[in-house]
């Protein structure tokens, strides 16, 4: 079964996953979630590896606000840089929008023309 992307961006592995119980001498039962559930939940030793905790993976429930569909839509911060990229007869402007609540380092690169629709308070 194929978790995600095919090819040479595929996952190697997934999760993690709490360990239920020790099923045999090199074999683990996992708590796999529902989107799971067409996979076998006891895996060999070879399988897994040991996840090392890592503080940025760690969401906090005050940082995000959920609405009552339990969707979360993302705010723009503000712009931190332009660019035009010239494509044969067309150009396209694009600028990079640092989001709300998070680094710089995860600022994207946005259609401006998109932007200035849904976000004119920002231009």
């Amino acid at each position: 079964m194929r978790f995600d992307l095919k090819g040479k961006l595929a996952p190697r592995f997934i999760g993690p996953f709490e360990i239920l119980e020790k099923v045999g001498d090199m074999s683990y039962r996992l708590a796999l979630p529902l989107y799971l559930s067409g996979i076998h939940n006891v895996f060999h030793v070879s399988l897994l590896r040991q996840y090392v905790a890592d503080e940025s993976h760690v969401l906090h429930p005050t940082e995000v606000q959920l609405d009552p569909d339990l969707s979360y839509v993302e705010k723009p911060l503000r712009i931190l840089n332009r660019k035009d990229k010239v494509l044969r007869n067309k150009r396209i402007y694009l600028v990079m929008i640092q989001w709300h609540r998070r680094g710089t380092e995860e600022a994207t690169w946005e259609l401006e023309i998109r932007m200035r629709f849904e976000h004119p308070e920002l231009f």
